[in-house]
């Protein structure tokens, strides 16, 4: 008897107890989550962002309406926080920009940053890895979804470069020293100029840049500052000296910015002036300086509403030229950027906008009479939205 009770009881319950087992099993693989537990608390000092901006723009030349189309002005995607109590990572990547894989530093171009800062001591802070050049004022350290146009030496210059830095703050922490070590390009010097080195002009075994950044707080804070001066071995018997003024005024609802920046460069890393050249002087130009001023304003007139004015102005001269009839200058551009900016979310950071960039070339007479430069002005009308999105 007590046989069939066991036959009983392994052919009915079994299956039951397997079904039941089963179950709890696929329940708790079910309720995993994707990202352990023990990892999860990290999230809550690690942000991940969109930092995008689309528009509708309008391109004009001397005046004349050349096209109107959609575009995706800026997509830079950017992952940052802290992966320790004095470990932070910072990642952003650009999808905007064409990713040339043919760089020094195996990262791609489209890469703008992607370093590790260490806290080495309370006020010191070491960074390694791929990283904003700290030279640039405040119009390169400002997020470029909000630059809808760049001056002369931020727009045609590296500004993200593969190094190390240093950073120590006062014990008030109201003023900062960075001191950075770079790569001074992202190219090999043949692929920057090709064809165009002037004869003697050979690279160097040690293409680095050195930085040095001042970042201040004065008048309660009313005055911010970030002064620099950066030198750059571009090849061998040939620098570059950088120096960048940048300040921030601040007083209830403006804010006020202006950076001078002055770059003296043995052989032209901007390639301005070696091309108005370039019809008669098959080389990069050498010993050229140029000489820019950024102006931006912004006024809140109202909780959702604001102002903005940005004025550029840059100088262009070649110091190099043999021509003993010469005129060191040879190009003086212009720049205004009237916008206007609505936010439509008190929660939310995303704008709706409308700006206009127009820009002017007047070239010297010398320029005009034997390279044929011919002055000009470009526009663009944008209608767009932006949005550094903090989705995390």
């Amino acid at each position: 008897m007590n046989f069939f009770l066991k036959c009983f009881c392994i052919t009915i319950l079994y299956p039951v107890f397997a079904f039941a087992q089963k179950t709890t099993q696929e329940v708790n693989t079910a309720d995993l989550p994707l990202i352990p537990v023990s990892k999860a608390s990290l999230l809550k000092d690690v942000d991940v962002i969109f930092n995008s901006r689309f528009a509708f723009d309008n391109y004009f030349a001397d005046s004349e309406h050349v096209n109107s189309l959609f575009s995706i002005n800026q997509f830079r995607f950017e992952v940052k926080g802290k992966i320790h109590d004095k470990v932070f990572f910072r990642f952003r990547n650009r999808y905007t920009k064409i990713a040339d894989p043919n760089t020094i530093d195996n990262a791609s171009r489209a890469v703008d940053m992607a370093y590790l800062t260490i806290d080495a001591a309370p006020q010191t802070k070491l960074s390694f890895g791929k990283m904003i050049g700290d030279w640039g004022g405040y119009e390169l350290i400002t997020n470029p979804i909000e630059i809808l146009s760049y001056n002369t030496i931020n727009n045609y210059g590296d500004n993200f470069m593969v190094g190390a830095s240093l950073l120590y703050a006062l014990a008030d922490h109201k003023n900062k020293f960075n001191f950075q070590v770079l790569n001074a390009r992202t190219k090999t010097f043949q692929d920057q100029f090709g064809t165009t080195i002037p004869p003697g002009i050979t690279a160097t075994e040690t293409p680095l840049a050195g930085v040095a950044n001042w970042k201040g707080s004065l008048f309660d804070g009313k005055l911010e500052t970030t002064y620099s001066y950066g030198y750059f071995m571009d090849a061998k018997n040939a620098g570059r000296s950088l120096i960048s003024l940048g300040n921030k005024y601040k007083n209830n609802k403006l804010l006020l910015y202006y950076d001078f920046q002055y770059s003296k460069e043995d052989l032209d890393q901007k390639c301005v002036v070696s091309n108005i050249i370039k019809a008669k002087h098959p080389y990069a130009a050498e010993n050229v300086a140029y000489v820019e001023n950024w102006i931006r304003a912004e006024y809140q007139i109202r909780p959702k509403l604001n102002l903005l004015l940005t004025l550029m102005n840059d100088n262009s001269y070649w110091k190099g030229n043999l021509d003993s009839n010469k005129n060191n200058h040879m190009l003086t551009s212009y720049g205004i950027i009237p916008t206007i900016e609505y936010s439509p979310f008190a929660d939310l950071n995303m704008k709706f906008y409308a700006g206009y960039i127009a820009k002017k070339n007047n070239y010297s007479s010398y320029a005009k009479d034997n390279f044929g430069a011919v002055n000009g002005t470009s526009g663009q009308l944008s209608f767009g939205i932006i949005a550094p999105l903090l989705v995390l």
